[in-house]
């Protein structure tokens, strides 16, 4: 029962990882990170990516739960959902905790031996 729940847990966290595994679209993420909530214009300036380009990766991470827009007057403004990294940050620190349960049973038998 909890393999089954683990398991709808993960698949619901795929779309935010296959998001985060393009270049450009960690590379938002970080500037949205780093500067908050920003308009199109800001989260194209200094990029090698187009206005166009930046609008289609801005849909896909919307998709995948972890951007999401509003208005500012004329201005679309694009901000994280700050939920949905946490959920991808507990995956990863799930992960990292069976990878240090597994290390440490391999330590177990190397050093009995």
């Amino acid at each position: 029962m909890a393999r089954k729940s683990a398991r709808r847990r993960l698949a619901g966290a795929v779309p935010v990882f296959a998001a985060l595994g393009d270049e450009t679209r960690l590379a938002i993420v970080g500037r949205l990170c780093r500067g908050g909530p920003m308009s199109i214009a800001g989260l194209t300036e200094g990029a090698t990516v187009t206005r166009q380009a930046v609008t289609k990766h801005l849909r896909t991470l919307e998709e995948a739960g972890l951007v999401r827009s509003g208005r500012a007057g004329r201005e679309c403004i694009w901000e994280l959902r700050q939920n949905r990294l946490g959920e991808a940050k507990r995956y990863l620190d799930q992960i990292s905790d069976q990878w240090d349960v597994a290390i440490d049973r391999l330590r177990a038998i190397v050093e009995k031996d």
